[in-house]
């Protein structure tokens, strides 16, 4: 496990001076929340790598644990909001 936290600290970079200190991934100006952004969207890799040819397999799973260990980090659970469907 240690060694997935290592890798994502590897190419998760977050720098007040790029992108205003959104996390990026390391060597680029891509952030953290486009590639989550992305995955969301569409689990199509290739695509995203298509319109981030930098981008690697890699930095997207360091992506997807950089996330997971914010959320695990979070101490406040809100309910969750369930919308309604009729006006």
């Amino acid at each position: 496990m240690e060694t997935q936290q290592t890798a994502y600290r590897e190419r998760i970079l977050v720098d007040p001076e790029i992108m205003a200190g959104k996390p990026i991934v390391r060597g680029t100006r891509i952030p953290v929340e486009l590639v989550l952004k992305r995955l969301a969207q569409d689990l199509d890799f290739q695509s995203i790598f298509e319109s981030y040819p930098r981008l690697t397999l890699e930095d997207v799973r360091a992506c997807l644990e950089y996330a997971r260990v914010l959320v695990a980090a979070e101490e406040d659970f809100p309910a969750p909001t369930i919308l309604s469907t009729t006006a």
